[in-house]
């Protein structure tokens, strides 16, 4: 059976979920397929995944009617960064009062963050949830595209928009090609409890193995994100309790006091990709299945929210001018704008990586002395903070101060 619709989105996380409830209003038929529902949220435990979501970001959940949702359940705000260098004593600490704003972004779960944007869907007669399901095949021609799922129901659409990862099926079966590599690394995460309190600080320091990072997200428990090379992480995450924490305690030092209790921990691979296209006739792709990002900074999730609201605007746009929301030239609005914004932040996260990763006696020099000067220039430290928090640039409507 084929069901017309004038958007099909594959991917119901946090990016394909943002860009459905962006055009519900609008009133198009809109269809988003996921593999599975979104993950129930524990009362008693932290998600292992967590995102560090900029005012930016915060701009579009509200502008979305979802962030009441996230803050009735659970958001931690963190207000200053403290960031510095194991091989040196070069550091540099980010305080928003120094800008005069409330916060430098929140800490929210990756769970919280879908069930809020979802739950706000299924408000919308015009969108259809479909899970579990996935893509199977499609077919473009002059006037939709036709999509087969696996469950062997048959979708006609206007656009179809992959926000389905870095693996993206949508990507594959376009034929869009990607460039970039992997970091032999992988990122292990996991929430600690501490005895030392946070005080909504977020702490980076650049090991010789990887960035780990300490995010707030309770009284006195925190989100790591640790970058290790594969066997390395392999072999923490299956250490127990006591040994990680020991471990955990030796790489990060007692900034925090003593680190206490560990929750389960995780692992997923690191690397850079980027595709060399964002559309085709009647396709689109957005998130992670355009670009992936090496977490140092935690930007991924924002950079695929900030196409979602692009292409959200892209599309309004040409609604308002009578336009067909799937032809190439409307997509390539959305790409130009958002293509050299994402490698630009992706060339960026990556020299970091490769800076803080030498261990060549010059290099780390260079490096401590870079921080401690940037720490000491205040007017450049407000710029750098201000561009974290995503109030700079070229930003969508939606992501735009309401107020």
């Amino acid at each position: 059976m084929e069901h017309k619709q004038d958007m099909v989105i594959i991917g119901a996380g946090m990016v394909g979920a943002a860009l459905a409830c962006a055009l519900a209003p609008t009133g198009l038929k809109i269809t988003i397929v996921d593999t599975r529902p979104p993950p129930q949220i524990s009362d008693n435990e932290f998600d292992l995944r967590v995102s560090a979501i900029t005012r930016a970001s915060q701009n579009i959940f509200s502008a979305l009617d979802a962030w009441d949702y996230m803050q009735q359940k659970r958001v931690s705000p963190f207000r200053e960064m403290r960031v510095w260098d194991s091989q040196g004593n070069g550091q540099i600490h980010f305080d928003v009062a120094e800008i005069g704003e409330d916060n430098l972004g929140w800490i929210v779960e990756n769970s919280i963050i879908q069930n809020a944007l979802v739950d706000r869907l299924t408000q919308f007669n015009n969108v259809e949830l479909v899970y579990p399901d996935r893509i199977s095949d499609f077919n473009v021609n002059d006037d939709a595209v036709t999509i087969e799922l696996a469950s062997g129901k048959q979708l006609q659409s206007r656009l179809l928009v992959g926000a389905d990862g870095a693996d993206s099926t949508v990507r594959k079966l376009s034929g869009i090609t990607t460039r970039g590599w992997s970091y032999d690394q992988q990122g292990l995460v996991c929430t600690v409890r501490t005895s030392g309190h946070h005080n909504e600080m977020a702490q980076q320091v650049f090991l010789p193995t990887g960035p780990l990072a300490f995010l707030p997200i309770g009284d006195h428990t925190c989100s790591i994100v640790w970058s290790l090379s594969g066997d390395s992480a392999e072999q923490m995450s299956s250490l127990d309790d006591e040994a990680f924490l020991k471990a955990l305690q030796s790489a990060f030092g007692y900034s925090l006091g003593t680190m206490l209790e560990v929750g389960p921990r995780a692992v997923f691979p690191l690397r850079l990709q980027h595709s060399t296209e964002y559309v085709h006739s009647r396709i689109a792709l957005i998130g992670d299945a355009a670009h992936a990002i090496h977490p140092l900074a935690g930007q991924g999730v924002n950079l695929g929210l900030a196409d979602a609201a692009s292409l959200a605007d892209v599309i309004q746009d040409a609604l308002e001018q009578k336009r067909d929301i799937g032809a190439l030239q409307v997509l390539r609005k959305y790409e130009r704008w958002r293509k050299g914004d994402n490698l630009t932040m992706m060339a960026a996260m990556d020299g970091f990586k490769r800076l803080f990763g030498s261990q060549l006696f010059p290099v780390t020099g260079l490096r401590n002395l870079g921080l401690t000067l940037t720490n000491n220039l205040a007017p450049l430290k407000n710029i750098i903070m201000r561009q974290a928090m995503g109030l700079e640039g070229d930003l969508a409507r939606l992501a735009k101060p309401r107020f």
